[in-house]
């Protein structure tokens, strides 16, 4: 079986990938992701675009791998909510976000370049998060890292009693869509 590579940092997708006891390695892309231009009218093409370049970079080094890359985003009220750049900004997101439903598009982008196969994968999740209070913003914002998360939370940590309901994979939220991944990585294994 090929050796399979994780074209990401992200400490979420390496603990999501180990519940299916996955052997992996890690490698960071270092892709510039604020050169690719942010297009908030196509959120699913803009996630699928940086998941395809960080598959991209690594399969040119490691061509006869499985190359796994993957991006998360928050679409809310027709805009993209990447990480946020500072606290102030955090705090502007989790405002807007109070008391409604926002979209959590995870793009999977799973690379072969020896035998040139490339498979994608696009999940949605719906998410509804309760009246947030101002202290437990702050709260969030003083005690955990908001400006290292799309849209400057992450529902495995403490935000976590921010969520009202999820109509969708809890794992897309975190940060990768396990089903569906297993699913495809099942027909490609032995390829």
């Amino acid at each position: 079986m090929r050796k399979i590579i994780l074209a990401s940092a992200s400490p979420q997708r390496k603990k999501i990938l180990k519940l299916i006891n996955l052997s992996f390695k890690i490698q960071k892309p270092n892709i510039n992701e604020k050169k690719i231009k942010v297009t908030h009218n196509e959120p699913k093409k803009y996630c699928q675009t940086i998941a395809n370049k960080k598959a991209e970079k690594i399969a040119k080094k490691a061509p006869n791998s499985i190359v796994i890359g993957s991006d998360t985003i928050i679409y809310h009220e027709n805009k993209i909510l990447g990480k946020p750049k500072n606290k102030k900004q955090a705090i502007e997101y989790l405002k807007s976000l109070s008391e409604k439903s926002h979209v959590v598009y995870t793009a999977v982008s799973i690379k072969i370049d020896e035998i040139n196969l490339e498979k994608k994968i696009i999940d949605k999740t719906i998410v509804t998060f309760n009246k947030l209070s101002q202290n437990d913003i702050n709260y969030y914002i003083n005690n955990y890292n908001p400006c290292k998360r799309a849209g400057a939370y992450g529902i495995q940590d403490w935000s976590s009693i921010f969520v009202k309901k999820i109509n969708g994979c809890y794992y897309n939220v975190v940060g990768f869509p396990l089903q569906k991944f297993y699913i495809l990585l099942n027909q490609i294994k032995n390829k």
